[in-house]
């Protein structure tokens, strides 16, 4: 397999960069669904408040993401990163300490803010302005190292809050943020840009903005093309998620059988990004986003077949984690392959805005569908809605006006 390890690559500053992303992806976003029953029960606030409070901050984050991208073209990724994720520390210590409802859904939209700056979508930015066509080897060294945050979050969130409660947890995800992942981030994204830096002085600089938009007319249908197909297998996969536990009780699945399927679908998504590191030679990053396509809209059949076959969700656990598991990768090159590196940050954010909000909104979609049709139509639209995001990355020219080599 592939190693990170070659000359003139950094990676040890990509290290720590992937150990700093699991920290702030463990401490700002899944601290809420580890916490969430605590906050019912200690608190007497409803799952519908707070959930929404978490939409809200999910649908800030992709809206401020073309701002963060923008920054990051202008080479403030160290400071945007750093910064996100000591401001996301101080909101956590001050949600330690509220007993306000209406103060907890204020932070928790002021975290959307710090999500925005510190989640995978700046992170890829600065990578991506870093080392161009080798950001795809950095950007799955990354996500499978950064895939492990729920592991690191819901144990940990659970174990203090046994100890000292809802309120020690968030104390110590807090810590964790400010005193390894603020620094860990600051010297990585560094490094980084002292490398974008070098190389820039080597390769054509960035077009001014004018002429970046008076070029973006020729560029929409393949801008378009690619947010429609990642948003829509972002949705999918968001959707799915979500509602599986409900989903497999209604295929008259045992909890316990339940609980093992859904907790199966992210180590496949690793299992997937291990798959890119070991054919990334063999398999062009368009052959990739393709198969999963396949993959995500197959498992959404396998899901609906359970219910007479129940092996079958087996088969969904390995086609949906390992499907999806790579769509996080191949957004980034993708772009950064399709329309060049000139103001990727900002063309990046602005993709970013409509692949985050769709996720964010799928699940309430979802219902709608189910009270429709119930999940039977619901996992057909699924799987309709896959064919279209493969329809729209078959239609991307073979040969784009910036390769990736």
């Amino acid at each position: 397999m592939p190693t990170l390890s070659r000359p003139g690559f950094p990676a040890a500053s990509i290290a720590a960069l992937a150990v700093g992303e699991t920290i702030v992806w463990a401490a700002f976003y899944y601290t809420f669904p580890a916490l969430l029953t605590r906050w019912e029960s200690a608190e007497g606030w409803g799952k519908t408040t707070l959930t929404a409070a978490f939409a809200g901050t999910i649908m800030l984050s992709a809206l401020l993401a073309p701002f963060a991208g923008r920054l990051i073209d202008r080479g403030r990724g160290p400071a945007l990163m750093a910064g996100a994720a000591c401001t996301g520390a101080c909101l956590l210590a001050l949600l330690s300490v509220t007993t306000s409802l209406s103060l907890f859904v204020a932070i928790w939209l002021a975290l959307g803010v710090v999500m925005a700056g510190a989640l995978y979508e700046p992170c890829f930015a600065v990578v991506t302005r870093a080392l161009g066509p080798s950001a795809r080897r950095a950007i799955t060294g990354i996500t499978l190292v950064a895939g492990f945050a729920g592991t690191l979050a819901f144990p940990m969130n659970h174990w203090i809050s046994e100890i000292g409660g809802w309120r020690l947890a968030a104390q110590a995800m807090a810590a964790l943020a400010l005193f390894c992942a603020a620094p860990l981030l600051w010297l990585s994204t560094s490094r980084l840009e002292a490398h974008a830096l070098a190389r820039a002085s080597a390769i054509e600089r960035p077009r001014p903005a004018a002429e970046a938009l008076d070029e973006a007319a020729g560029r929409r249908r393949p801008f378009f093309l690619l947010t429609l197909g990642f948003a829509i297998i972002g949705a999918s996969h968001s959707l799915v998620l979500n509602h599986l536990l409900p989903i497999l009780e209604s295929h008259r699945m045992s909890d316990d059988l339940a609980v093992l399927v859904a907790a199966g679908v992210g180590p496949m998504q690793v299992v997937g990004r291990l798959a890119i590191l070991g054919f990334e030679r063999h398999l062009s990053n368009r052959v990739v986003a393709l198969a999963s396509c396949v993959a995500v809209g197959l498992a959404a059949c396998c899901l609906f077949g359970s219910q007479f076959l129940p092996l079958l969700a087996v088969l969904f656990v390995v086609l949906q984690g390992s499907g999806y598991g790579t769509v996080s990768v191949m957004r980034p090159v993708m772009l950064r392959e399709t329309l060049g590196e000139a103001n990727f940050g900002a063309t990046s954010g602005q993709m970013a805005r409509y692949s985050t909000s769709a996720a964010a909104l799928a699940p309430f979609a979802g219902s709608l569908l189910w009270l429709i049709g119930g999940y039977e139509l619901t996992l057909l639209v699924v799987a309709v809605a896959c064919v279209v995001a493969f329809t729209a990355f078959a239609s991307l020219a073979a040969h784009q006006n910036h390769p990736s080599t």
